[in-house]
C-alpha cells in the first residue's frame, strides 16, 4: 500500500475517541496490537490486495474480479496486479491478501506462495453457486464450506454467479447479495473486515502453560463441572450449536497439504465452534473518579470512559473454566474437555488437569482472547456499578460466583431476552473469532451495555455481544445451564446478515 493510503497516528487516535479504552490500554490489557484496525475507514486504508488469477478464466469471472478491484480502488484499496513487485524471494509480502479466482492446478496454489501460514489471507473466488443448499442444518452448510477452504487451501470462498455473489467463511459465516457485480458498501461493511482481521488460533506458547494444576476435586470445580454437563446436555437437543469438524475427514489435495492444515490449526484434531466458560470469582475494587475518592494507593489502574466521564478502574487477575478446543460440546468429557484460562499479574496461563497429557487438553479454544475480554470487562463493569450503584446485583454476583459465558454461531430471539441483559455489537465490522478485533468488540460493547442500564435505571445483570455474519456471545449472572435452556427453548436462527449488519 501506498504512503498515501495510510490514516495518520493523529486520524487513528481520533478514531478511537468513540471507544471506552484507548489504543494503549487495549495494549496493556490484551496484548492487542496499537496499530490494530478497528474501525472501516482504518481497515481499507490497511488493506493491500494482489489479483493472482489463474491461467484462463471465464468471462464472467473476469467481468467480477474487474469491477471487485475497481470497487476496491474507489475505497482507498490498494488491488495490483500479479507480478514481481508483489513478491519477496518468491513469496507474497506479508500482510498482502491474495483474491485468487479460477481454478488451480497443485503447483499454481497461492498458498505454496506465502512466506508463513499467518501472513497473507487467501480468497478463492469461483465462477459456481456456493454449494449450499436452503433444506440444510448450519452443521451441514459449515463442513460443506471447510471441505472447500481445505481442498483449494484459502481462507476465504467467494461463489459468482450471474445476478449474485456470496462470501464464505470459516466460521461457517454465509453472506449472499443480489447483485451480480461488487457494490461499494457491501464491500466496505462486509467483505473488507474479513480481508483485514485474520482468524489465527492461539498457541500453547502463546500462554505460560501449568500442566495438570487444574484440581477437579475441589467443590468450586465440581459445582462447575455439574453446570458444564447440564449445558452441554440442554444443547445436545439443538441443530444450532456448530459441535464438529474433523480435519481427518476432510479431502486434501495431497498429503503435503494436509500437514499444512494441521500446523495453521496448531495440530488441532479438529474444529469445533463455540465455547462454554464460568468465569470464577474475582476480587472487585471499586472504580473511581479521576484518582480521588477510593482505591488503594498502589494499585493498577486503566481509564475507562463511560457515561460522558473517566473513571479509573483497579485491573483485575482472572480465572474462567472453558471448554478447550476441538471438543464436542454437545457432548462434554468431564475433566478431560475442560481448561482453565486466566491473567494473573498481567501474565496470561493455561491451566490442564492433573494427569492428562498436553496433546489433549492444553490446547485453547480459538476464543481464547475473545473470553479473556469478557472476564475483564465483567470485573470493571462490577467496579463501576460498586462506585456507582452500591449494592449491585452483579458486582456481588461476580465477586462471589463468577459470571458465565456462551458463545454460539447463531442470534437469539432478542425479544425472550432476560430483563437486565442488555443488547450490543449488530452495528460493528463483522470479523471472526480469534482475532484482536473480537477482543477489542468485546471489550467496547460490555462498557455500552453498561451505559444502557445506567440511562435506563435497569439493574445490569449481563450482556449479549452480537457479532455480525458470525455469532453472539452472552455474559452474565445466570448459569451456563439456565443460558442453555432459554436459548434452545427459544427460536434461535442461524447466523446470516440479515438484522445483523454494520452501519455505515
Amino acid at each position: 500500500m501506498t504512503p498515501g493510503n495510510r490514516l495518520t497516528n493523529a486520524s487513528r487516535i481520533s478514531s478511537f475517541m468513540n471507544y471506552p479504552f484507548s489504543p494503549a490500554t487495549l495494549h496493556h490489557l490484551l496484548g492487542i496490537a496499537e496499530e490494530t484496525p478497528l474501525g472501516l475507514d482504518d481497515m481499507c486504508a490497511e488493506l493491500r490486495c494482489v489479483l493472482y488469477p489463474a491461467r484462463s478464466l471465464p468471462e464472467r469471472l473476469e467481468r467480477f474480479c474487474r469491477s471487485l478491484a475497481a470497487t476496491m480502488h474507489s475505497l482507498g484499496i490498494t488491488v495490483e496486479p500479479y507480478g514481481d513487485s508483489s513478491l519477496s524471494n518468491g513469496r507474497f509480502l506479508p500482510g498482502t491478501v491474495i483474491l485468487a479466482p479460477g481454478i488451480f492446478t497443485d503447483s499454481e496454489l497461492a498458498i505454496n506462495r506465502v512466506s508463513t501460514l499467518y501472513n497473507n489471507i487467501i480468497v478463492g473466488i469461483y465462477d459456481e453457486p456456493p454449494p449450499l443448499s436452503a433444506e440444510a442444518l448450519p452443521q451441514e452448510r459449515l463442513d460443506a464450506i471447510v471441505r472447500r477452504l481445505a481442498r483449494d487451501m484459502v481462507h476465504i470462498l467467494v461463489y459468482v454467479t450471474e445476478s449474485s455473489w456470496t462470501i464464505c467463511t470459516m466460521n461457517g459465516g454465509v453472506v449472499t447479495f443480489g447483485t451480480p457485480f461488487p457494490e461499494p458498501h457491501d464491500v466496505r461493511r462486509t467483505l473488507v473486515p474479513k480481508l483485514t482481521a485474520q482468524v489465527v488460533p492461539p498457541k500453547p506458547g502463546d500462554l505460560d502453560l501449568r500442566q495438570g494444576l487444574i484440581e477437579p476435586e475441589s467443590a468450586e470445580y465440581r459445582a462447575a463441572a455439574d453446570d458444564f454437563l447440564a449445558c452441554s446436555r440442554a444443547w445436545a437437543s439443538s441443530s444450532v450449536l456448530l459441535t464438529h469438524t474433523s480435519t481427518g475427514d476432510l479431502e486434501y489435495r495431497t498429503d503435503f497439504y494436509r500437514k499444512i492444515v494441521a500446523r495453521y490449526l496448531d495440530r488441532r484434531s479438529g474444529m469445533s465452534y463455540g465455547f462454554f466458560a464460568r468465569q470464577l470469582p474475582a476480587e472487585v475494587k471499586p472504580a473511581f473518579h479521576d484518582g480521588r475518592g477510593c482505591g488503594k494507593s498502589g494499585d493498577e489502574t486503566v481509564p475507562v470512559r463511560i457515561v460522558g466521564q473517566t473513571m479509573l478502574v483497579p485491573v483485575p487477575d482472572v480465572r474462567v473454566l472453558t471448554t478447550r478446543s476441538g471438543c464436542r460440546k454437545h457432548a462434554l468429557e468431564i475433566p478431560a474437555d475442560l481448561v482453565e484460562i486466566g491473567i494473573e499479574q498481567r501474565v496470561a496461563y493455561l491451566k490442564t488437569p492433573a494427569g492428562k497429557s498436553g496433546d489433549t487438553a492444553a490446547r485453547p479454544s480459538f476464543d481464547t482472547l475473545t473470553i479473556l475480554a469478557h472476564a475483564l470487562g465483567n470485573v470493571f463493569i462490577a467496579s463501576i456499578l460498586k462506585t456507582l450503584r452500591p449494592g449491585s446485583l452483579f458486582a456481588e454476583t461476580v465477586e462471589k460466583k463468577g459470571a458465565s459465558m456462551t458463545h454460539w454461531h447463531g442470534y437469539p430471539n432478542g425479544t425472550t431476552l432476560p430483563e437486565g441483559y442488555f443488547l450490543h455489537g449488530g452495528g460493528n465490522p463483522p470479523v471472526s473469532c480469534s482475532t484482536p478485533q473480537s477482543a477489542a468488540y468485546s471489550l467496547f460493547g460490555k462498557i455500552e451495555a453498561l451505559e444502557q442500564a445506567l440511562r435506563t435505571g435497569v439493574e445490569y445483570l449481563g450482556d449479549v455481544h452480537i457479532e455480525p455474519n458470525h455469532g453472539t456471545n452472552m455474559v452474565g449472572i445466570l448459569s451456563l445451564e439456565q443460558t442453555a435452556m432459554l436459548l434452545t427453548g427459544t427460536e434461535v436462527r442461524e447466523a446470516t446478515l440479515q438484522g445483523c449488519t454494520p452501519k455505515k
